[in-house]
């Protein structure tokens, strides 16, 4: 299972121009699924791919008591890569002192200021985070559901006030698969903590994809290589 995630991830690097001779890859880690699965994919992708690179495992604690710091450690140990946690008080702020009643937005952002800043210090020219192609879809139809405008994120994005380049090598893997993957290699997700999970607007949207599909078995495909052929928000192969 996982040569078949690895087929997808190197052909979405090559299709999107993700990788270069020399990239320090900051690799965002929550410890759930996508981000254990997309570690293990570059570490095995740098093993055989024609551009050389680095990469260094970055995680942001966000301060959840029941967020096992110990199991993430052992992961990454466990793998032998290079690893760095960053602690914050993220959801103290969020929850305690905001007491945000739609908190995802503010910690999404806070998170990744957080996550940049790391990067640069650890010297990483580049960051890559686990959206996979499921991400794709849900965030589109939020868009479209709740801010009644077409987007959908990158597959590659330059970000202006870090210089750092974010790149998503998860996107031509479905979540089935992902799942799948995380089973056969005897993974375990590692939860946040966080007190949100599994009522957010990306949840409902979930259930959406999760609905047509079962309805229209090529309903995710279509979908994609719709949203590829509109060339909306950077998705043109090449032009990245």
């Amino acid at each position: 299972m996982l040569q078949k995630v690895l087929s997808r991830v190197r052909k979405a690097v090559t299709d999107y121009n993700m990788i270069s001779d020399g990239d320090k890859i900051a690799v965002g880690v929550s410890g759930g699924k996508d981000s254990q699965l997309l570690l293990v994919a570059l570490n095995e992708l740098k093993k055989f791919f024609p551009a050389k690179f680095e990469i260094v495992a970055v995680t942001i604690n966000l301060g959840f008591e029941s967020f096992d710091v110990k199991k993430l450690t052992d992961f990454y140990r466990n793998l032998g890569v290079e690893y760095h946690i960053e602690d914050t008080q993220i959801g103290r702020v969020v929850f305690d002192i905001r007491n945000e009643k739609s908190p995802c937005s503010l910690c999404s952002n806070m998170k990744r200021g957080a996550f940049y800043r790391a990067a640069r210090a650890l010297g990483c020219n580049k960051a890559a985070f686990a959206h996979h192609m499921d991400d794709v879809l849900e965030t589109f139809l939020m868009s479209l559901i709740y801010e009644g405008r077409i987007h959908t994120f990158s597959p590659v994005t330059y970000l202006d006030r870090s210089g750092i380049t974010l790149i998503r090598p998860l996107v031509y893997t479905e979540e089935k698969m992902v799942k799948a993957c995380i089973k056969s290699l005897g993974l375990e997700p590692i939860s946040s903590g966080c007190p949100a999970d599994g009522n957010t607007k990306r949840h409902r949207m979930k259930e959406l994809v999760r609905e047509l599909s079962q309805e229209n078995r090529h309903f995710k495909a279509s979908f994609f290589g719709a949203i590829q052929r509109s060339g909306i928000d950077g998705w043109s192969i090449g032009k990245n």
